[in-house]
């Protein structure tokens, strides 16, 4: 239920107590009840991994259990958007009765990237085994034509 912890006293000596421990488990509580449950963005978003790989970022998105079509990426105002949901079979009534437990989480997924130093025309998206990867093409950065000019 919580975890029994000891705490320093002022001369450092250590001393466990558990009105501490209820006081703190109590206020966590009624100040976000829960928060346990969607503590980081567990529930309301996926991990990824972004790596650089020179000419280009590679994003790779964790998405178990969709179909491809459940996957939408959107690119507006410097902003790619990947969301993602899941429905859920229980839903339905008929086969609500059936199950025993329900552990899987169904609903709307989102994350949101910068991708203002991307060329958004070249980027590429495959889904292979639950994991979304992106090829996410750098920009070129153009340098200022050098020039020399003639003294009059």
């Amino acid at each position: 239920m919580f975890e029994l912890r000891p705490y320093r006293r002022h001369n450092n000596e250590i001393a466990y107590n558990p009105f501490r421990e209820m006081e703190d488990l109590e206020r966590r509580f009624f100040e976000e009840p829960f928060a346990d449950f969607f503590r980081s963005g567990d529930i309301a978003e996926f991990k990824t991994d972004i790596t650089d790989e020179g000419d280009s970022y590679v994003l790779e998105a964790d998405l178990p259990g969709f179909d491809k079509k459940d996957i939408h990426l959107d690119i507006s105002d410097g902003t790619l958007t990947i969301n993602a949901e899941r429905h859920s079979e229980h839903e339905q009534k008929d086969k609500k009765q059936k199950y025993v437990r329900v552990e899987r989480s169904y609903g709307r997924y989102s994350r949101r990237f910068d991708v203002s130093a991307i060329d958004t025309e070249k980027i590429k998206a495959k889904y292979d085994n639950g994991v979304l990867r992106l090829t996410l093409p750098k920009k070129q950065v153009e340098l200022p034509e050098a020039k020399h000019l003639e003294i009059e």
